[in-house]
């Protein structure tokens, strides 16, 4: 039998860190370790010791201006897609929870197709992420929670390799969300995931056969992860006054001076990881739009 303090599992699968996290997460849990959304620690502390050894040494994340982000209150973290598969999601989310004080659950909206994976619908419940319904992010903002968004949708992730410091187009409902509820968006840039898994093709045959969109082939066949260091970086919160009924005009050109804040911190970050790599391999780093390929410091 497993013992719990506080609905927490205590065992050798679970590192103190994340059970002490767990704890000083500010959400409503019963005694049973349970929250009315069905969040369930046990399941938290679970997912999140398998991802620790992931986040902290196999990525080696680095998260800068955590700060950014308010330590309670309604929010919505809105970012890049990077990486053809969830790792820039799952990234973000131990970011909020290893490196924020206290820490923060990010909740995120998963596609539909995740509920028709084998086991998957029951694992993003059990940690809070939930199926993209617009009620549901209403719900879950009104209740203060800590909302995270991709507004390139489904396109975001499937960016090929050459692609990976583009951004495609930004979707409109996150900010009317954003404005009906008085959320601040936080924007931030995820980087180093196209890297991880350098996409060349994403096979729709492949896809159907697990019941995803498509499946990305990198050069070395499967979509398994480089352990390329990975980047999260957050940026002062934006508002937005009015109540998202506002014309397409003027939502569209709220939601691109989001997409150019962080097309921005995409630009610099790519910069500094181009330097980064150029010292560590004794190079001379490269100059404003110098090469981008990958054998010249390029990650």
């Amino acid at each position: 039998m497993v013992r719990r303090e506080r609905g927490i599992p205590v065992g050798p699968f679970v590192s103190r860190e994340v059970r002490e996290r767990i704890a000083r997460l500010e959400l409503p849990f019963n005694a049973f370790g349970v929250d009315p959304y069905g969040i369930s620690r046990p399941y938290l502390a679970q997912v999140f010791s398998i991802a620790e050894p992931i986040y902290k040494h196999y990525f080696s994340v680095r998260a800068r201006g955590v700060e950014n982000v308010p330590a309670r209150g309604r929010g919505m973290l809105v970012g890049n897609h990077s990486g053809g598969v969830a790792i820039d999601g799952m990234m973000t989310i131990c970011s909020m929870f290893f490196a924020k004080n206290p820490p923060r659950l990010a909740q995120g909206m998963v596609e539909k197709f995740m509920n028709k994976v084998p086991f998957m619908s029951l694992l993003s419940n059990k940690t809070g992420q939930f199926t993209g319904l617009p009620e549901t992010a209403i719900r879950l903002l009104e209740d203060d929670r800590l909302l995270m968004v991709f507004p390139e949708g489904q396109k975001g992730t499937a960016k090929l390799y050459k692609e990976r410091y583009s951004l495609v187009r930004f979707g409109t409902g996150f900010m009317r969300l954003a404005m009906k509820t008085r959320s601040p968006i936080i924007p931030f840039a995820f980087l180093g995931g196209g890297a991880a898994i350098p996409s060349i093709y994403n096979s729709t045959f492949l896809g159907k056969l697990v019941g995803a969109p498509y499946v990305p082939v990198t050069p070395y066949g499967v979509a398994f992860p480089l352990p390329v260091k990975l980047e999260v970086e957050y940026r002062e919160p934006m508002f937005f006054d009015g109540n998202g009924a506002e014309s397409d005009d003027v939502i569209g050109g709220y939601v691109e001076q989001v997409r150019t804040r962080i097309a921005d911190m995409l630009s610099t970050g790519r910069a500094r990881r181009n330097t980064d790599a150029a010292r560590t391999l004794g190079l001379s780093p490269p100059g404003p739009g110098g090469p981008g390929t990958l054998g010249q410091g390029d990650s």
